[in-house]
């Protein structure tokens, strides 16, 4: 009984979070879906690409249920898992994403918590490992993701919230007084001698 509600609600905690990382590429054209955002090059759409990847191999190759559609080595990481390249699409890798869903949800469903896996990229002895593991460590990846996600689409665009229904209207002249609120709260902080 336990392990169908702790299953139930680990998968539903993930597909939240991977409805709201695609979220966060709604609207946007091809260059500021794709183009870096950060001094490390982060972007929105290399954000939905990598956990794409991180659920294909986690819920394929671990389980011994191999993603169809051929995914570079995850021995041979060269960084691109985390840009989009200027033959990929947007519509392309969150085809991809969508696809995965499907490939991930039927081994979650079809596999009990305690099914054993093998994940050749984690050191001994974590390798041999089952699925709750597993389903905790994507859900992390997919929630930091949509975390970093939250960030990027807000120095886009100012775009905030978690799912189209708790987005608000971008008051501009409330979002600088509460910004000066906090920055003035910082100015005075560090000018207090201990």
């Amino acid at each position: 009984m336990i392990d169908d509600f702790a299953k139930d609600n680990l998968h539903g905690r993930l597909r939240r979070d991977r409805e709201a990382l695609l979220w966060k590429l709604d609207g946007l054209s091809e260059y500021d879906a794709r183009r870096p955002l950060t001094a490390t090059g982060t972007n929105l759409l290399g954000l939905v690409k990598h956990v794409a990847i991180v659920e294909a191999r986690y819920f394929g190759e671990v389980f011994d249920r191999p993603w169809r559609e051929p995914l570079p080595r995850w021995q041979d990481s060269d960084g691109t898992d985390h840009w989009a390249t200027e033959d990929e699409t947007l519509d392309q890798i969150t085809g991809f994403y969508r696809r995965t869903w499907e490939h991930s949800d039927a081994t979650i469903n079809e596999l009990s918590l305690d099914a054993p896996g093998h994940v050749p990229w984690w050191p001994e002895p974590f390798s041999n490992t089952n699925l709750f593991a597993i389903l905790v460590h994507v859900l992390g990846e997919a929630n930091r993701h949509a975390g970093h996600a939250d960030i990027l689409r807000e120095g886009v665009d100012g775009r905030t919230g978690m799912r189209p229904e708790h987005e608000q209207q971008i008051d501009e002249q409330a979002r600088t007084a509460y910004y000066m609120k906090i920055e003035q709260a910082a100015r005075s902080a560090a000018s207090i001698k201990v």
